[in-house]
């Protein structure tokens, strides 16, 4: 049996083509011996042993077909063994013309063993992650496709583990210990599952399971259950001992309508829920479809503000002594290409988390000076009125908020004193350091400091001493229906009080009704705003109603 140049080892038969029932195959002492010829082929390495073997008799029941056929070629592969010892062979049958009278046949196995162990043993290390010994994600989507199919998808469901501090633990202590620590996690989650649950790495700090579900749903949140119990001990690291505290998100194989990897990416988007509630979160189509629609909100948004078909409503803020109109807080409005009006409550957390509140931002800041100067212009003078505008939390960490606001005056003419820049608590107490400084910078222009949505935050009264505020806004959920329950009526009375202690004046939004206006100003409240004195108006009946109030 001669080398081949591939290092593999080839063995040719010529055979003559007999009558197909005369031809037999048989191992004799280690040769290979068809009776019909009458002489021997001597077969080495091929794993052969006294008796007949299961790969003679294999080629024997192969070349038995192949002779009763009318095909002149033949390819196909053989595989022996158990797994580990298991052997592979590429074997051709060719049917030649007749020599001297008689036909004949080729047969050729090539041994592909060390070939096929190899590609399988690079299959398997691509499969696998190096630092757990774990399938990593194409393991575990190779092995999601073996096992799980349209008809018994119900019977399982993937969960996705993310480790919430590690990224500290591998910037502070270092990628050894980071490692170590994420050796430590898969040792933890491989104890708390079943013994038929698949556990994989899927990257970084994020694991995944795939579960079979014995009673249903339940299954699911038990192991995830399991799962935080066995994190919930400290892991030593160096000198530390540090918890990890993990998100965990599910997907239902009962509630997947594609492909099986679908499993793996609805389970990593119910992981984001699970990072902002705090719990564990299982997928439902419906939050998917939700994510769909605010991606196509995100897109239409982009267009809106770089096609200007955004526009801003002015809802009066009044005097609550003498009723009169003393500023606009200023709105941003949007109707769609097919005319459908978008509310505020949907493109306005879309704009935030897109971060196209920036854009947004800084083209209600011109709209807002620019409608301050076409009123003046109106009415020849200073039309004495402010324009208030809310500057989101994103905006004040990533916009360079006080040279985008002079801009937007020097370009309209506009003095700082007409603007009253309106910031949440979330806003202040993200930064507080990096707002100071933006509120000082915004103070030097002459702008009004207002903290909108009082009492519903954080509410640090420290904040309130350090920071320039001029005016606290007080939530509509304490106006709201204030007449009727004590207990909003009280804290109403001690917003006032402590805003009159700090010298600040105040806003009540949500008045609806004149006694509730009335009942406000003898707490002690300077100004109002609500459906009282008008909903949001476009710019050109604002300014009639600012005239109608001079009158």
């Amino acid at each position: 049996m001669p080398a081949r140049a591939d290092g593999l080892l080839e063995t040719g038969l010529m055979l003559d083509l007999l009558p197909v029932p005369a031809v037999t195959v048989a191992l004799e002492g280690g040769k290979l011996q068809f009776n019909a010829l009458n002489r021997p082929f001597r077969m080495a390495g091929l794993g052969t042993v006294a008796g007949e073997s299961p790969l003679i008799r294999l080629l024997g029941t192969q070349l038995r077909r192949f002779l009763e056929s009318d095909e002149t070629w033949r390819e196909t592969a053989w595989q022996f063994g158990e797994e580990v010892d298991c052997r592979y062979f590429r074997v051709l049958f060719a049917r030649h013309d007749a020599h001297r009278g008689t036909p004949r046949c080729l047969v050729t196995l090539v041994d592909q063993t060390s070939e096929l162990r190899t590609e399988h043993s690079l299959r398997r290390e691509m499969a696998t992650d190096s630092l757990t010994g774990l399938p990593n994600r194409a393991g575990f989507s190779d092995q999601l496709e073996e096992l799980i199919t349209i008809d018994n998808a119900e019977s399982f469901a993937v969960l996705v583990v993310n480790l919430d501090r590690f990224s500290r633990v591998n910037a502070c202590m270092g990628g050894l210990a980071g490692d170590e620590l994420l050796i430590s996690v898969a040792r933890r989650l491989k104890g708390a599952l079943r013994g038929r649950d698949i556990l994989s790495r899927m990257g970084g700090d994020e694991f995944g399971v795939l579960l079979t579900l014995d009673e249903g749903p339940g299954d699911a949140l038990h192991v995830a259950k399991r799962v935080q119990a066995a994190l919930a001990t400290p892991f030593r690291l160096s000198s530390f001992e540090i918890r990890i505290d993990c998100s965990i998100g599910i997907a239902l194989g009962a509630d997947n309508k594609g492909e099986p990897e679908d499993l793996i990416r609805h389970a990593q988007f119910a992981v984001k829920r699970a990072k902002t509630s705090g719990r564990t979160e299982v997928y439902h189509t419906r939050a998917f479809d939700i994510a769909r629609e605010q991606f196509s909100i995100e897109t239409e948004l982009r267009r809106a503000i770089e096609n200007g078909q955004m526009t801003l409503a002015y809802q009066p803020i009044c005097d609550l002594g003498s009723g009169k109109i003393i500023s606009f807080e200023a709105l941003a409005r949007w109707t769609n290409e097919n005319g459908v009006a978008i509310s505020p409550d949907e493109f306005i957390p879309v704009a935030e988390e897109s971060g196209l509140i920036i854009p947004l931002g800084r083209w209600a800041m011109e709209e807002a000076a620019r409608t301050l100067a076409a009123w003046d212009a109106a009415t020849g003078g200073d039309s004495e009125v402010k324009i208030a505008v809310n500057l989101s939390a994103i905006q004040l960490q990533r916009d360079r908020i006080p040279e985008m606001v002079q801009a937007a005056l020097e370009r309209y003419g506009v003095s700082g004193t007409r603007l009253t820049l309106e910031l949440t608590e979330s806003a202040i107490v993200s930064d507080p350091d990096r707002i100071s400084r933006t509120m000082l910078a915004l103070k030097d222009l002459g702008a009004t400091l207002a903290m909108d949505d009082f009492g519903t935050g954080y509410s640090n009264l420290a904040y309130l001493q350090k920071l320039p505020i001029d005016l606290l806004k007080i939530d509509r959920s304490f106006i709201s229906g204030m007449l009727a329950d004590r207990d909003k009526i009280a804290i109403v009375r001690a917003i006032l009080s402590l805003a009159q202690a700090l010298g600040m004046q105040t806003t009540a939004e949500g008045i609806e009704t004149n006694e509730l206006a009335q009942t406000l100003a003898a707490l002690g409240c300077t100004h109002g705003q609500g459906y009282l004195y008008a909903r949001p108006l476009p710019e050109a009946e604002a300014y009639s109603l600012l005239l109608a109030s001079k009158a």
